[in-house]
């Protein structure tokens, strides 16, 4: 049989996009936040994760065009070797202070981060335990360890009480790091950090969480999960992205010195990947300050997306309640998911539509997240748009 015979045979997509409703891939022409043009017309847009609206805050682009102006426009090797910049030190430092960490560390993506982490920190006869909802990135890395000769396992989305479960499975002494989302990528949901936290310590387990959609949204400041709990010192290991809150692209992971040290001189992530680009690590750099700097902006993008909550529920949409940037409405159907999407276009409202395999049968969704940019007058018109297509669809 030919290697090739699955891409052939993969006809699915091609089938959707002859019926129009094909929702993936489209090219922005023009990002003006809020609001940005698509296939030639100007939409509002109600799914990107630029948290608090700053990929086009000109302190931000700014500092992308002097760093580039200063170290050029790539780094040309890892930073094991001849890709570190005082740039990347320099943030590395910035982000420590921020986060009330000993040290961090910048990878090149925040898909890369779990991957350069958990397989060089769990190891032969270890375990890492993962919640079953954790972001592809956080699963496709805990498969690496297993990999490798570590011993995974899963439990239940957000279910402590399966946790625990899991944990008494594994021997008191054993080695073992439990692995969870702060801020579930695709319901919105917040991890129970606080329970998560105390069977670590009771079953001798340490912690990392993903709070890439966490910071800028939650705790002091918009300083994530563990400052959301009030326990920036109970979590081993915090990772995150500039992709989202930081406008820009890279990842990087929050600890004690010496793990980050151990990390920094293991992780294959690390060592064969060429370091982020200056103008990436500039970008977040700009926005860490602005964070610092208008704290109101993590005020105002949770106001947006209450406002969005309760105006999509008081319609009648079946709405996962929260408390963060990430708004989803369930619909439950792949064929209504994506008529739904296209109506919604086609009115003017970008949003996100996610089908199985990214969520379970029956969890079919179109996920909606806000900015701290947006404005009222954009709010009351997705609003209105949900409920005119709701109507039209017979679903509310």
């Amino acid at each position: 049989m030919d290697l090739f015979k699955k891409c052939y045979d993969f006809t699915r997509a091609d089938e959707i996009k002859k019926t129009g409703l094909y929702p993936y891939f489209r090219s922005i022409q023009e990002n003006e936040g809020p609001t940005v043009h698509i296939e030639g017309r100007k939409v509002i847009m109600a799914g990107s994760n630029n948290y608090l609206g700053l990929t086009a805050h000109p302190k931000v682009k700014e500092a992308s065009i002097k760093a580039i102006e200063h170290y050029g426009t790539g780094c040309s090797g890892s930073r094991y070797l001849t890709g570190t910049l005082e740039l990347h030190e320099e943030l590395e430092e910035k982000m420590a202070k921020f986060f009330d960490v000993e040290a961090v560390l910048l990878y090149s993506t925040g898909y890369q981060t779990g991957q350069g982490v958990i397989p060089t920190i769990v190891q032969r006869g270890e375990y890492v335990i993962s919640d079953k909802d954790n972001h592809a990135s956080i699963q496709i890395a805990t498969m690496m360890a297993k990999g490798m000769t570590a011993d995974l396992l899963r439990y239940k989305h957000n279910n402590m009480v399966d946790l625990e479960r899991v944990l008494k499975k594994i021997p008191k002494e054993t080695p073992k790091l439990i692995v969870s989302d702060g801020v579930f990528s695709t319901g919105g949901e917040i991890v129970e950090l606080d329970k998560l936290v105390a069977l670590a310590k009771e079953y001798n387990a340490r912690t990392l969480i993903d709070d890439a959609h966490a910071v800028g949204v939650i705790g002091k400041g918009g300083r994530g999960t563990p400052s959301e709990f009030d326990l920036v010192d109970d979590v081993d290991l915090t990772m995150g992205t500039f992709s989202k809150t930081f406008a820009s692209l890279g990842g990087f992971i929050c600890g004690k010195a010496k793990v980050i040290d151990y990390i920094k001189h293991h992780s294959a992530a690390l060592i064969f990947s060429a370091s982020p680009t200056p103008a990436s690590v500039a970008a977040a750099m700009a926005a860490l300050e602005i964070l610092e700097a208008e704290p109101w902006r993590v005020d105002k993008l949770i106001a947006n997306a209450d406002y969005m909550r309760k105006g999509l529920t008081d319609a009648g949409f079946h709405v996962i309640d929260g408390r963060t940037g990430i708004v989803p409405v369930i619909v439950g159907k792949d064929e209504i998911a994506l008529k739904m999407w296209r109506m919604l276009y086609d009115k003017g409202v970008f949003v996100n539509v996610f089908v199985p395999p990214g969520v379970p049968e029956g969890r079919q969704m179109l996920r909606t997240s806000y900015m701290a940019t947006h404005e009222e007058h954009h709010l009351a018109e997705i609003v209105r748009v949900f409920k005119e297509v709701g109507a039209e669809l017979g679903i509310i």
